[in-house]
């Protein structure tokens, strides 16, 4: 019994100790881990998120853009950091739900090793198709496919991408065979949609829509089961197959181990940048929602997202290239 006020004093003092730390974090540059290359929409957004962390923090956050490996690299990164608040991920779905079940072997554990803080923001793609192709709904592009198994090519910007995985999600919920064109990327994959050499495509809400407005490509649906503010008379797939519902998500993550009371802190300062208004038009201009869920909210749309993409990838045999 004497030993325990010590042992009290002890864990009062850990305590402290974390509080302390919340308090005076942080007293040097924040970095934030873009696991792709410079110029693309991620690293846009961390660049837009950026300096309105540096302004609630009074400390540089600086983008660090670590490419390859379909995100891999960047998520190893900020994985093995000290879990000290200095090294962020700005995360999606890539390192985090899909490669787990793509790859035999990964670097590191998505969700054991990295700890969800705040999901960002989602957005939808959208189906297109050449003018060429006779349908202008889900349903008619079922009745189209369906009796031509294997004959319509449809693009993506490579095997296992989140293109890729749709595709196989919706052939399998409707019951059609369609043949796979990878490419190196999704801009060819587009410009191969436009030419006409492949019939359709899941593509980038923002990339498409200019293309959209010209006539080049034609939408059938999105994604995502809420429709799009910038597509509003174009209906969800979920409006055909309600178990359909992808999105391209964003979130934040710090390593495992992270005090409780530090990423609390984050997550608020998060919340903040997130409900200012500039910032919420920026993202809704790229075709993107501003979600601003908590860490605990993000972790189990990890959780339902693996397990998704882990029956698309077993269901068709997927395999990297």
């Amino acid at each position: 019994m004497k030993q325990f006020p010590s042992l009290l004093a002890g864990v009062c003092a850990v305590f402290a100790m974390c509080s302390a730390g919340a308090q005076t974090w942080p007293s040097k540059p924040v970095r934030l881990v873009v696991p792709f290359v410079a110029g693309g929409p991620y690293d846009e957004l961390g660049r837009l998120l950026g300096p309105h962390l540096t302004e609630i923090w009074k400390q540089p956050v600086v983008i660090d853009n670590r490419g390859g490996a379909g995100g891999n690299i960047g998520a190893e990164v900020v994985a093995k950091s000290p879990a000290d608040g200095y090294t962020l991920l700005l995360g999606n779905a890539g390192p985090l739900t899909i490669n787990p079940s793509l790859l035999k072997k990964m670097p590191y554990d998505a969700q054991r090793d990295l700890l969800p803080i705040v999901m960002v923001s989602a957005s939808p793609m959208v189906l297109v198709v050449h003018p060429s192709l006779p349908v202008k709904t889900v349903r008619e592009l079922v009745a189209f496919a369906r009796p031509r198994a294997g004959q319509i090519n449809y693009a993506s910007a490579g095997v296992g991408n989140l293109q890729h995985l749709a595709m196989e999600h919706l052939q399998a919920l409707s019951g059609t065979r369609l043949n796979h064109v990878p490419y190196k990327g999704a801009a060819p994959a587009f410009i191969d949609v436009i030419a006409g050499q492949c019939s359709l495509m899941f593509a980038n809400i923002t990339g498409a829509m200019t293309h959209i407005n010209s006539g080049r490509v034609r939408p059938i649906a999105v994604s995502s089961a809420k429709r799009a503010a910038v597509l509003p008379k174009v209906p969800g797939i979920a409006e055909t197959y309600p178990e359909f519902d992808i999105t391209t998500w964003v979130g934040i993550f710090a390593p495992s181990g992270l005090p409780r009371e530090l990423a609390t802190r984050m997550q608020s300062d998060f919340m903040t940048v997130l409900a200012r208004t500039d910032v919420r038009e920026r993202i809704a201009s790229q075709g993107g929602e501003v979600l601003a869920a908590s860490g605990e909210q993000l972790a189990a749309h990890i959780r339902k997202e693996t397990a998704l993409y882990a029956k698309v990838v077993q269901s068709s045999g997927i395999k990297p290239e």
